[in-house]
């Protein structure tokens, strides 16, 4: 899968890991999903990726999926 970073920020959200509320790293990343179609460079999706600064724990969630 490709990927291409968009923009990112730092903010303070709820870490299932560290259970607690920590400063985590946020980023949008447009990913594509499906590589082996003709329309690839069509098919990328944002996902929104958070890793604690804490523990290094990440997630990604994609963002039509919120």
């Amino acid at each position: 899968m490709g990927a291409k970073r968009s923009a990112d920020s730092q903010l303070v959200e709820q870490c299932d890991n560290c259970a607690a509320m920590t400063p985590h790293q946020v980023m949008i990343e447009l990913i594509t999903e499906s590589e082996e179609s003709q329309n690839a460079a069509f098919s990328r999706e944002p996902y929104r990726i958070t890793e604690c600064q804490q523990c290094a724990a990440t997630s990604k969630q994609r963002m039509n999926d919120m």
